[in-house]
C-alpha cells in the first residue's frame, strides 16, 4: 500500500481522421505522430500510466506498440463500440476510461499537440496539485494568451475602441482554450461531466508549443518548428 500520488494520462486515439488522413499514425518529423506526444508523457516520472482508448489496437501494434509496453506504463483499452465514430463527445471517452481506471487525478492531451514539452507538461501538474491543495481550483487547462483588437462578422470593435486607439499589448488579454492539455480528477469531472470542471484553472502554454494539428496547413506548419528544434537543439 502506498500514499503516493497517482496520476494517469489519457490519449484517447482512434484510426480515422476526417480532415488529414491516417492522421495519428502518419509519420511526422521521422516518426509516427501519436510517439511524439506519447514519448514525452512517458519520460515524466510524475505519469503513472499513459492510457490509451482507441479503436486502433492492431494500428498500433503494426507500429511497435502493445498493451503492457514500458515496464506495465502503457494501457491500450479498445474503445466500446458506442463512443466510435467522429460525432461522439470526447467527454463520453474520457468518462468511460475515468469510471475504469483509478487515478487520484488525470491528464489529458492528444496525439495533435506533438510539440508540447515535457518541462511545460510538469509545470502544469505541478500548478494543478497547488491549486487543488488550497482549494482554489478543481481543474486546470490550457490556453493561448491572447492581446490584439478582434471584430465581429459586421465590421464592429469586440474589445476595443477605434476611437482611442491603444496599443494592443496595454489591450485586456483574452484566453483561447487551445486542447494541448486538462488536468482534472474523478469528483471535478463528476460535477460537469466534462473535462473542465466548475472552478478551472488556466494554464498558458508557449506559442511554440501550442500548434493543435487539425488539418493540412496546420499539419506543416508543425512539422517545419518540430524539424527546425530538431536542427536546433
Amino acid at each position: 500500500m502506498t500514499d503516493r500520488f497517482k496520476l494517469v494520462a489519457l490519449l484517447p486515439m482512434k484510426a480515422h481522421s476526417a480532415r488529414v488522413t491516417s492522421k495519428n499514425f502518419r509519420e511526422f518529423a521521422g516518426k509516427p505522430l501519436f510517439r511524439w506526444i506519447l514519448d514525452t508523457l512517458l519520460s515524466l516520472e510524475e505519469i503513472d500510466r499513459v492510457v490509451i482508448n482507441t479503436d486502433a489496437r492492431e494500428i498500433l501494434a503494426e507500429h511497435g506498440l502493445r498493451d503492457g509496453d514500458v515496464d506495465g506504463r502503457v494501457m491500450i483499452r479498445d474503445r466500446r463500440e458506442e463512443i466510435c465514430g467522429d460525432f461522439v463527445s470526447m467527454n463520453l471517452v474520457l468518462a468511460d476510461d475515468v469510471e475504469n481506471v483509478d487515478a487520484d487525478a488525470y491528464l489529458m492531451t492528444h496525439t495533435t499537440n506533438p510539440l508540447l514539452g515535457a518541462d511545460t507538461i510538469r509545470a502544469a501538474i505541478a500548478r494543478h496539485r497547488q491549486a487543488r491543495e488550497t482549494g482554489e481550483a478543481d481543474s486546470l487547462f490550457a490556453v493561448n494568451r491572447i492581446q490584439t483588437r478582434f471584430y465581429r462578422e459586421d465590421g464592429s470593435p469586440v474589445n476595443h475602441d477605434p476611437d482611442n486607439l491603444i496599443r494592443t499589448q496595454d489591450l485586456e488579454p483574452w484566453y483561447e482554450e487551445n486542447s494541448n492539455l486538462y488536468l482534472f480528477d474523478r469528483d471535478s469531472f463528476a460535477s460537469t461531466d466534462a473535462r473542465i470542471g466548475r472552478r478551472p484553472a488556466m494554464f498558458t502554454t508557449p506559442p511554440l508549443q501550442s500548434v493543435d494539428i487539425d488539418d493540412a496547413d496546420q499539419w506543416a506548419v508543425a512539422e517545419a518548428l518540430a524539424l527546425y528544434n530538431r536542427e536546433t537543439a
